[in-house]
């Protein structure tokens, strides 16, 4: 079976912490693959949030996922603290990927590499609409 692999970006343009609660740990006694999205997404919002975004108003418009890919490289237990650096890339006519570095703070490990599509969505006329500029202007100068 092909594995995924991820071009992860050289550079991020927002980074979070967060811990590893027990409702995040599986029957393995790890951090669970379905808490490494939940995880994501917690990072995806303060991302925009910190760009004084929300998911539904980014220069007017609203995002909706299209897809996730996550590839885990190493455990995460309870109670460590996990470093999330986080930037937006690979833009096309109507959205974008989000990516996501996930390492253990005190060691250094790379818990996992991910990215989440995304499109611009008019969610009063339930349609998808292009990106807005003003947002891709601003995420590729903070990009470098």
């Amino acid at each position: 079976m092909a594995r995924i692999k991820i071009e992860m970006p050289e550079n991020y343009t927002f980074t979070t912490e967060l811990p590893i609660r027990i409702n995040d740990i599986n029957y393995g006694g790890h951090l669970g693959n379905d808490a490494v999205l939940s995880m994501m997404h917690e990072a995806r919002i303060r991302f925009l949030n910190y760009y004084h975004y929300t998911e539904l108003d980014v220069e007017g418009a609203g995002i909706i996922m299209t897809d996730s890919a996550i590839v885990y490289r190493s455990e995460g237990f309870y109670g460590d603290t996990v470093k999330i650096d986080v930037t937006v890339g690979d833009f096309n006519r109507y959205g974008c990927d989000i990516y996501y570095l996930l390492t253990n703070k005190k060691t250094a490990a790379e818990i996992a590499q991910a990215k989440t599509g995304i499109v611009f969505f008019d969610y009063e006329q339930r349609k998808v609409i292009p990106v807005p500029e003003a947002f891709q202007a601003s995420m590729q100068k903070e990009a470098g």
